[in-house]
């Protein structure tokens, strides 16, 4: 008995949280997906009437609305985002008397939650109480942003809070990766005379391609699910020119009732999460067989 104990003892201790995975989230990702072909409202019907709700789906202004933001956010904010983060990497690895201290306060928006993040953001962007108003106060009365209640610039304040939260984290990925690079090459490359700029990139900076496909998918991800930021900041207004996947299925499941477009929603967005992930993890794969 006690063989048969320690041989089974590890299957027995995962066997609970494998259960829950399997049911509470690929169990639920099959009922949405079953829903998703239903003509559900305010409660799920479970006779399946095609790709009803995709049609409707793909024809609202609505959804177009937020497919675009998702596109227009997620591109600036993670191109922005790594930017960023790589500079400051590259400010750090200058061995700086204050790093710790540096390090620690661009780290430290990572530990706010999102709604923090966008509750600060929206009284800094108010333009009743926020910069604009400070700056006028200034003296400065021709000065002007006003984006947070512009309908054409609203979606680029949810790219300025997420890259303000989300950079330092980007900062620690390319950090680590810097200080992994093989101090003997750089000094080779300096005895060489080759200079500081040329070295980080034609050498550091190529040699980090796994992390800067680390940044990419985890701030793609980041952006797909993007709801607490865009809820707390702007509510997807002015009217709905903010709105991305995750609000707009938000809306849908418990404002309007409308739970058959949720679900559709919600596939759509699981869709593009693993049009992103999948190729990563068949590279990652692919990588550790063929090694």
């Amino acid at each position: 008995m006690s063989e048969w104990l320690e041989n089974h003892l590890p299957k027995i201790v995962l066997a609970p949280s494998f259960i829950a995975v399997l049911v509470f989230v690929y169990g639920f990702i099959g009922w949405t997906a079953w829903v998703s072909l239903t003509r559900s409202k305010l409660l799920p019907k479970y006779e399946i009437k095609g790709f009803i709700q995709y049609e409707k789906l793909f024809a609202s202004p609505r959804w177009d609305t937020a497919f675009e933001n998702l596109f227009v956010f997620g591109a600036l904010f993670i191109i922005i985002a790594m930017v960023v983060g790589l500079l400051l990497a590259i400010m750090l690895d200058q061995q700086i008397r204050t790093e710790g201290l540096i390090r620690t306060i661009y780290l430290y928006p990572m530990a706010l939650s999102m709604i923090v993040t966008g509750t600060a953001w929206k009284w800094i962007l108010n333009p009743g109480l926020g910069l604009e108003a400070t700056i006028k106060g200034w003296g400065y009365n021709d000065f002007s942003f006003d984006w947070i209640v512009n309908s054409e610039m609203a979606i680029y304040t949810i790219v300025l809070a997420a890259v303000w939260q989300s950079s330092g984290f980007v900062m620690a990925l390319f950090l680590a990766g810097l200080r992994s690079v093989d101090g003997e090459i750089i000094k080779a490359a300096q005895v060489d005379g080759i200079p500081t700029w040329r070295i980080y990139t034609a050498i550091i900076i190529p040699s980090m391609a796994p992390i800067f496909l680390s940044a990419f998918i985890v701030l793609s991800h980041l952006a797909i699910k993007s709801f607490d930021l865009v809820i707390a900041l702007t509510g997807g207004g002015p009217g709905y020119s903010t709105d991305l996947p995750a609000t707009y299925m938000y809306a849908m499941a418990f404002s309007r009732g409308d739970i058959g477009q949720a679900a559709s929603s919600a596939m759509i967005m699981m869709l593009v999460v693993f049009t992103i992930v999948v190729p990563y993890l068949y590279s990652e794969l692919r990588t550790k067989n063929d090694g």
